[in-house]
């Protein structure tokens, strides 16, 4: 009987052509992080996907929600005080 936990995914390959200074800095990352090189360029190559396409998700509004946003945008910012603080406050790269 097969389950989730141990059915087979079926794999594809996929071949690369990379420096071999590239190669062993990958390789260094991938074992300091516990995995293999493949399960490494995977996760990170997954990650950029993700990412690259979270970026260009289209939303629709209805216009009323759009002008509703337009109009926010082109106000004028109101400071509050959590703003004034953080504006008051020293950088933490120049506190030492």
């Amino acid at each position: 009987m097969s389950t989730a936990s141990t059915t087979k995914v079926p794999r594809d390959t996929l071949n690369l052509r990379i420096p071999a200074a590239e190669r062993n800095l990958i390789d260094r990352a991938a074992e300091s992080a516990g995995k293999t090189r493949t399960d490494f360029i995977l996760e990170a190559a997954r990650r950029a996907a993700e990412e690259t396409l979270l970026d260009r998700a289209l939303m629709v509004v209805s216009p009323e929600a759009y002008e509703d946003f337009l109009k926010r945008l082109d106000q004028p910012a109101q400071p509050n005080e959590r703003l004034r603080k953080t504006l008051q406050s020293k950088t933490p790269w120049k506190a030492a």
